[in-house]
């Protein structure tokens, strides 16, 4: 039997950003400042995905970085509450504009989500209508949000959802938060998990709560166009890494394989390694102490529905891949 390599190889693997907010709505830095920052600590990639603006900086794209044409709309619950917005729940949903040539007539003139908090099927008919203009939909920081899995287990024709958010990390609030990513998995949603900043820049790269740095996407691509991040984004070709001090790398997945019923995974230097299930079983791996690995062999039963990688290391930082779900493998072998 072949080898069906899960995360592609001879591809780059472009460091990107996909939740970032700019002067065009509540962040402190121009596009501009935002690609000097992140340039400097080595990202290629980010979505300018602005409150209720869609953002199109083409004029920032070069060899080295690529700005990814994007927005985020909302959706708040109605109703009085003390305290305000702060006891509001909340859907917050990132778009990724697939080609931002086409429908440009449409895309200028975007609708936000009709204000119907609890008709889910007006809100999965505004998935599909931006489906139809070329965007990949991405649910955000379901905890931030005051939502439970009521709120998201019907929701329908969404890309992706946040792993990790760094921004809500630093809120203290549960920025990790892979429990809501297995739950929608489990109601039958398959879609892709990403870790990602959030970032609104209120504090300077030299303070403590800067909110930049510290969740990313890796995307194996063939080259860093649009074309090709796009088409990888969609395809699922990516993990997610995070680092919630900001300042150091969040751990590497180098490998995951499938060959003759066994799963191959290869890390940087790791403390654990997981493999999630659709149950509670999980297949796992740990290193011993003072030691770590950096590899690790699972025999596969066929029974765990899908499978998700996640790498811990000794400091507490992780990286996840995206679920697979077995019987697609075994459709596609």
């Amino acid at each position: 039997m072949s080898v069906m390599n899960l995360l592609p190889k001879g591809v780059t693997y472009y460091k990107a950003n996909l939740h970032c907010h700019t002067v065009y709505s509540d962040g402190k830095l121009t596009p501009e400042e935002v690609k000097k920052i992140y340039r400097e600590r080595g990202y290629s990639i980010i979505a300018f995905t602005d409150h209720r603006h869609y953002g199109n900086h083409k004029e920032l794209n070069d060899d080295q970085f690529l700005a990814i044409a994007a927005m985020e709309t909302d959706l708040n619950e109605f109703g009085s509450y003390q305290g305000g917005f702060d006891r509001i729940r909340t859907y917050h949903i990132n778009w990724f504009d697939m080609d931002p040539e086409s429908h440009k007539e449409e895309k200028a003139h975007l609708e936000q989500p009709k204000r119907r908090y609890h008709d889910i099927d007006e809100l999965n008919g505004y998935v599909d209508k931006m489906a139809q203009l070329g965007f990949l939909a991405c649910y955000n920081h379901p905890y931030w949000s005051l939502q439970t899995y009521e709120d998201y287990k019907d929701l329908r024709g969404f890309w992706g959802m946040e792993i990790y958010n760094h921004g809500c990390e630093l809120d203290g609030l549960y920025g990790y938060h892979p429990q809501s990513y297995d739950e929608m998995l489990r109601s039958g949603q398959r879609l892709f998990a990403v870790a990602t900043d959030d970032n609104h820049n209120s504090y300077s790269p030299q303070e403590a709560l800067c909110d930049s740095f510290g969740g990313a996407v890796m995307i194996g691509a063939k080259e860093l166009t649009y074309p090709a991040v796009m088409e990888a984004l969609q395809k699922g070709h990516f993990y997610s890494t995070m680092s919630p001090d900001g300042r150091s790398e969040g751990p590497r997945i180098e490998e995951i394989s499938i060959e003759d019923g066994k799963l191959f995974v290869r890390s940087s230097p790791a403390d654990k390694i997981f493999v999630k299930t659709m149950g509670r079983f999980c297949h796992r791996a740990a290193a011993a102490p003072g030691t770590t690995i950096d590899h690790a062999e699972f025999t596969l039963t066929g029974k765990e529905g899908y499978i998700r990688v996640c790498v811990q290391d000794s400091q507490g930082r992780h990286a996840d891949s995206n679920a697979y779900f077995l019987d697609e493998l075994l459709k596609n072998r």
